[in-house]
């Protein structure tokens, strides 16, 4: 049984009109995708391809390795409820960016860890 003093409303007022992008790459994607879809602010996590050489690359194709794209996912965030700095903090808490060639287990280049700005906001 659930009664309105159990819920909090919150007012959709506070939300930006628009929302914002970030995109990130800590390992394997679907770890960094479900990481990022219940944090606070961010209204969805989509995981796919950033860098690389080669044109809309195949999964089969980005783990040989050869095409230069890390497994990344694009975060779409409430900059009225969570920053990027924020984003960033918890990209940082969710792997270990110092280990080489890979993320635990998940070894190749398209493991690596990176963060794609958008903007200059982002770069600071």
């Amino acid at each position: 049984c659930v009664n309105s003093i159990s819920l909090k409303f919150e007012a959709s007022e506070n939300c930006c009109e628009e929302h914002a992008f970030a995109y990130f790459a800590a390992g394997c994607f679907w770890g960094v995708e479900h990481h990022f879809e219940n944090f606070r602010g961010v209204h969805s996590a989509v995981s796919g391809y950033m860098g690389g050489h080669v044109d809309n690359p195949s999964y089969e194709a980005v783990c040989t390795g050869t095409t230069g794209h890390l497994e990344a996912v694009r975060v779409e965030f409430d900059e009225c409820e969570v920053s990027f700095k924020e984003l960033a903090q918890h990209f940082f808490e969710i792997h270990d960016f110092t280990q080489t060639n890979g993320q635990g287990p998940d070894i190749g280049s398209q493991y690596l860890s990176a963060i794609f700005y958008m903007d200059e906001k982002q770069k600071r």
